[in-house]
């Protein structure tokens, strides 16, 4: 029988990662994304604080978005993603990939 630790690292293993920023996007807007993007079987999402120690209005409070899903995903479900990006995308400009695996 696996350990709870064990378990945990295998589904760890078997996740893709994706973060994404959008500098000017607005906190909630952020918040809206990542909140489309969980109702998705299987994805998980955070936030990364803005790391600037000086403040700028015009920029946003958040650094970028992780997202987490299952390497085996389903086509239809990686499709959803795409679609709700792609809807964010067209209204707030291009997201930029900061780092992906």
């Amino acid at each position: 029988m696996k350990s709870q630790s064990a378990s945990i690292l295998d589904s760890a293993i078997n996740q893709k990662r994706r973060i994404l920023s959008w500098p000017k996007l607005p906190l909630a807007v952020y918040r809206e994304i990542a909140a489309h993007l969980r109702q998705i079987d299987g994805v998980n999402t955070g936030l990364y604080s803005q790391s600037s120690s000086e403040f700028n209005y015009y920029l946003s409070q958040v650094g970028s978005m992780w997202l987490e899903y299952p390497e085996d995903l389903g086509a239809e479900d990686l499709a959803r993603i795409d679609r709700i990006l792609a809807y964010y995308s067209d209204r707030y400009g291009v997201w930029k990939s900061i780092d992906e695996n």
